[in-house]
């Protein structure tokens, strides 16, 4: 017979009172508390709880806390992935970050649904997992849905809800959020007009 683990990662309906996944929880949020109360001078106390807490890219991510999470062990990071202050990710599911993405403050990544039928409800609950592609930019507050995918660089406008999968290599923005131009894959035209340096 499958754990209660092994349904919550299958998207699959769970009982999250399942001791096993509450001592999973407990032990990231003591991570996290460790994590969010450390001086910023703590670089090597934020590296070590980082490597502890997910399930990959811990050496390697940038972190300005507070961060929040249920597990952490289901976020897999590529490398040098970035997260300003009060981002969350509820990772029931797996939540998949590419290469040099970018969190904007107060970001939600969130993997975690609930039944329609109240009396369902009140016993179990599901997932279904995020994906995020490389070098992705994530505007401040914006909100990443359960089954979302976002294609590798593209930028989501701050304050979005993002309900459904983006494309790679565009701009999208709004709530619900939609695709409103493609990205040029040359240097941004109104960054050049600004006279700002590279």
């Amino acid at each position: 017979m499958r754990s209660e683990r092994e349904k919550m990662l299958a998207g699959e309906l769970y009982d999250a009172l399942d001791p096993d996944l509450i001592a999973a929880r407990s032990r990231a949020r003591d991570l996290c508390l460790m994590l969010n109360t450390s001086r910023e001078g703590d670089e090597e106390i934020r590296r070590f709880i980082c490597t502890q807490l997910f399930g990959s890219g811990g050496p390697t991510v940038w972190m300005q806390p507070p961060f929040y999470c249920d597990y952490g062990s289901n976020i897999e990071l590529g490398s040098r992935v970035f997260f300003n202050f009060n981002c969350i990710v509820l990772d029931v599911c797996r939540v998949t970050i590419g290469d040099y993405t970018l969190f904007g403050p107060a970001v939600q990544i969130l993997t975690p649904m609930h039944p329609l039928n109240h009396e369902l409800r009140r016993k179990q609950e599901y997932g279904k997992p995020v994906e995020i592609g490389s070098d992705v930019w994530v505007g401040g507050g914006a909100f990443i849905l359960p089954g979302v995918r976002i294609g590798s660089r593209s930028v989501i406008g701050a304050g979005s809800v993002v309900t459904r999968d983006i494309p790679e290599g565009v701009f999208a923005a709004g709530n619900p959020c939609r695709v409103i131009r493609a990205i040029a894959d040359t240097a941004d035209a109104e960054h050049l007009r600004s006279g700002s340096p590279e």
